[in-house]
């Protein structure tokens, strides 16, 4: 793959998607986004809208459609894990063919799925850290102060469009490692967010021994599972947030959508039991955020 403009389709075009699409087309890519029916007709009468503080405020042109019905250069895939079964309907192997298809889900049970439902396809695995809004159908605001994207490799040659469109792109040589780095912040973040119903700055002030205990079982579990991680490191990742910051479950609890609790909580939970690594206070946040749930708070 060259760079040379490519086609693109983006299974999802929410707050990840849409702002990885639009970036892309403003550049001069052809983008295809999949969605429902009514994302699809807003997209063909208005395109993709971006408020961003580091991309600008911009609206560009993209296709769209409810499948994918032609054969292209590449796939993200940046619906939610939860709607990841029912949105894979959307692209049928057939169709996909050899494409290169880079998932950007949280967690790490999606990889395998996508592998064996798309055989002949070429399923990079990918980890975005962004924070980015999806407002209404084709309309996108940006927060955060970054939009880094990781690929495993080999992606250098498909990494490099994606450097001229505006993104951080670093392809990383072990896939297990640069998975584990995002789900290890994400999931302290995500559960101690969404819990405490606050932000990422109240967290670290108000309940920093509780994310203290956090990170360090995660770290544990982390690197049984290879990767060279430590609870200081994560910390002072954490430490450098924007103090606003909120996680997209949060958010999703917010708004009353379904959690990705199982894929990020649930993850790590299940990575300990398989390692032999105690994860108590982790397993006490996932209760403590799925009874909220069912409370409705």
């Amino acid at each position: 793959m060259s760079t040379t403009k490519l086609t693109v389709a983006v299974l999802g075009p929410g707050g990840v998607g849409g702002l990885i699409g639009a970036l892309l087309a403003r550049d001069g890519h052809r983008v295809i986004c999949l969605a429902g029916e009514r994302t699809v007709a807003a997209l063909r009468q208005d395109g993709l809208h971006v408020d961003s503080g580091q991309y600008g405020t911009f609206t560009t042109a993209v296709e769209a459609d409810t499948e994918l019905r032609e054969p292209v250069d590449a796939i993200f895939v940046t619906v939610k894990q939860t709607a990841l079964a029912e949105a894979l309907d959307r692209i049928p192997p057939e169709v996909v063919g050899t494409a290169v298809v880079v998932p950007l889900l949280n967690g790490l049970d999606h990889l395998t799925l996508l592998r064996e439902r798309l055989p002949s396809a070429r399923v990079v695995a990918g980890a975005i850290r962004v924070e980015a809004t999806r407002t209404s159908p084709g309309r996108i605001t940006h927060t955060s102060p970054f939009a880094d994207l990781e690929l495993a490799a080999p992606a250098e040659e498909f990494a490099e469009p994606l450097r001229q469109a505006g993104l951080g792109v670093t392809v990383r040589e072990d896939e297990s490692a640069m998975l584990w780095d995002k789900l290890a912040f994400l999931a302290a973040f995500a559960l101690l967010t969404t819990r405490h119903h606050t932000d990422a700055g109240t967290v670290r002030s108000r309940h920093r021994s509780e994310l203290l205990t956090v990170l360090d079982e995660i770290a544990a579990v982390a690197r049984a599972a290879g990767a060279h991680l430590t609870a200081d490191g994560l910390l002072s990742f954490f430490d450098r947030v924007p103090e606003t910051m909120k996680s997209s479950m949060q958010r999703d609890a917010e708004a009353g959508r379904p959690l990705e609790l199982d894929a990020i909580g649930g993850a790590v939970l299940r990575a300990g039991a398989s390692y032999g690594v105690a994860t108590p206070a982790t397993a006490r946040l996932v209760a403590e955020v799925a009874q909220s749930v069912r409370r409705g708070a």
